[in-house]
């Protein structure tokens, strides 16, 4: 939840999740973090790990190598400088303007690490959903029980209108970014009206202010309801990855207050 992946669902690797209480319980009982430390550490470690899919594959030689690391260390702040290097150096520059964009969410997964990324950031951020007053760390609460999700992922180019401008490719239609957080009532109303017919009716409902800060959360390029396609998914990929870069920097300076 620290870091912002509120539920089960959001989880994209329970490896991820396992080995970062792991390194939870060495910092804790072998290096005596603080625990307020520790927990904030433990945080962006974790959301690191799960964004880049570190624990996939050949995870047992990963583990190794991390574990490895910590052998010649000796005191809470070497312990704390170490895992905050091995963040550093996964996530590069590089990595947050080319490997992301890019490469690993140009893709169409429904249960993308990168995708529960981005939910994560929001959540970090307090962000509201898309043409909603209320705010996605409520509407995802996994408290909530209902037969119908208050949140649903939309399709900012509703697929029948893509199918109408004759793009009908599943990979290009459900790209991630071309989804949204939404409340299931405008989702249903929006149905498949183009984005230049139903934004400018649901964007009469904020002010000027609040319709940047909504552009913002949900990396919505400057006149994208007019963009072709294949622009509007470039440039979103492009903002998505700042907004999750910048949710993970939010989590990066509130553990040095």
């Amino acid at each position: 939840m620290r870091a912002g992946f509120r539920g089960g669902e959001m989880l994209p690797s329970k490896v991820a999740l396992l080995y970062s209480y792991i390194m939870f319980l060495i910092g804790k009982r072998d290096f005596h973090v603080n625990t307020y430390i520790l927990r904030n550490l433990i945080a962006r470690w974790f959301f690191m790990n799960s964004l880049t899919s570190r624990y996939t594959g050949s995870f047992e030689s990963t583990m190794e190598g991390d574990m490895a690391n910590l052998r010649a260390l000796n005191t809470a702040d070497e312990f704390v400088q170490q895992i905050d290097r091995i963040i550093s150096d996964i996530l590069t520059d590089s990595y947050w303007d080319i490997t992301l964009p890019n490469q690993e969410l140009a893709v169409s997964a429904s249960r993308s690490p990168g995708q529960f990324a981005y939910h994560a950031a929001l959540n970090r951020m307090n962000a509201r959903a898309l043409f909603s007053q209320l705010h996605v760390p409520e509407l995802l609460d996994p408290a909530l029980r209902a037969k119908k999700s208050p949140l649903e992922r939309h399709h900012l180019f509703p697929r029948k209108y893509l199918e109408h401008i004759d793009i009908t490719d599943r990979r290009e239609v459900n790209q991630i970014a071309n989804f949204a957080l939404i409340e299931w009532s405008d989702n249903i109303k929006i149905a498949d009206k183009s984005p230049a017919e139903y934004f400018p009716r649901y964007a009469a409902r904020f002010t000027s202010d609040e319709l940047t800060q909504m552009a913002y959360w949900h990396a919505l390029p400057l006149g994208w309801t007019d963009m072709p396609y294949a622009e509007f998914l470039s440039e979103r990929r492009r903002l998505i990855a700042r907004v999750i870069r910048d949710g993970f920097a939010q989590l990066r300076a509130e553990s040095t207050l």
